[in-house]
């Protein structure tokens, strides 16, 4: 498992509405007195929005229910990056992001690779050489990342790490209300240690179960909670498995006696519940909490409600002890 060395947090954290409306000068914050945050997908704004509270105004430069690797930027949302208070954002992740921030060079940002130690996370059973060349070349951009996953965020621990240095930040453009944030970044702990919890007891008897999503977006959660993670497809969402991935798969859920296919919400399920039916198994949904839609953010979901929701798939679609 390649890691890739923590790096120091040299810049501050995140601000701003993409409400393309007026822009406020300098680090004062919006015309009613919040701070402006912004953040390039959605476990980053909802961080931003724990830690802040009524003291900022958050946007997301992913629209709902979007596919945040796909992201393109506007010359408006891009001159946004630099007249925020606070930018959060993965590098490597999102290209129009990094060049976004390289461009306009945003006072306080907190780039979450600098932050979390990415990891490597290979399928169990690895890809044959004809399905490795069918997903190169897929538009996807993650060649600054190499072979580290992204979706540290399906870990609430590791998203948990991120709270005290979106504090700093916004107390760096706002010292007036640090102790504010400093409590909002406590309170954010406690709540995602409760839902690491939450997972260690619900799965605590599926210690090596297997899990076969549709894409391996999900290598955090399953290093953390003891599953063996198995991607139909690697890393690129929209990448289509090789005939020879397919029949891997189902010599995989014929040897594991795996009853349920994973698909996703972000990914349409086609391939999924083809293979599945083909297999004669069960299908279930995860989120990997990219981007919610608005119905979903409108009806009062978040992160921890959605990951309580995966929970409860992963219970009644792993085969435990």
């Amino acid at each position: 498992m390649h890691r890739r060395p923590p790096a120091l947090l040299a810049v501050p954290a995140l601000a701003l509405p993409l409400a393309l409306a007026a822009c406020s000068s300098g680090s004062g914050g919006s015309d009613d007195g919040t701070v402006r945050v912004l953040a390039s997908f959605y476990p980053l704004q909802y961080v931003a929005q724990q830690v802040g509270g009524a003291h900022v105004q958050v946007d997301n430069l992913t629209p709902p229910a979007a596919e945040p690797h796909d992201l393109e930027l506007s010359p408006a949302q891009v001159r946004e990056i630099g007249t925020a208070d606070v930018v959060l954002y993965l590098s490597g992740f999102q290209s129009a992001v990094d060049e976004g921030v390289e461009a306009r060079q945003p006072q306080h940002v907190v780039d979450a690779a600098d932050v979390v130690t990415l990891e490597a996370h290979a399928s169990s059973e690895e890809a044959s050489p004809e399905d490795a060349e069918h997903e190169s070349g897929d538009g996807h951009d993650h060649e600054a990342l190499g072979d580290l996953d992204p979706h540290f965020w399906t870990d609430p621990t590791l998203l948990a790490q991120l709270a005290a240095p979106v504090a700093e930040q916004l107390a760096a453009a706002d010292p007036d209300h640090a102790a504010d944030y400093e409590a909002g970044a406590t309170a954010l702990q406690e709540k995602l240690a409760e839902l690491d919890a939450e997972y260690a007891e619900g799965l605590a008897a599926c210690s090596g179960a297997t899990l076969v999503t549709s894409h391996t977006a999900f290598g955090y959660l399953a290093e953390r909670y003891g599953l063996e993670q198995v991607g139909i497809s690697a890393l690129d969402p929209e990448a289509e498995p090789s005939p020879a991935r397919l029949r891997e798969i189902g010599a995989v859920v014929a040897e594991r006696g795996v009853s349920t296919l994973f698909s996703e919400t972000l990914v349409g399920p086609k391939v999924t519940e083809t293979l599945a039916a083909d297999l004669g198994v069960d299908t279930a949904v995860l989120d990997p909490l990219e981007g919610l839609s608005q119905d979903a953010l409108a009806s009062g979901e978040d992160y921890v409600s959605v990951m309580q929701s995966n929970l409860e798939a992963l219970e009644q679609g792993l085969v435990c002890g």
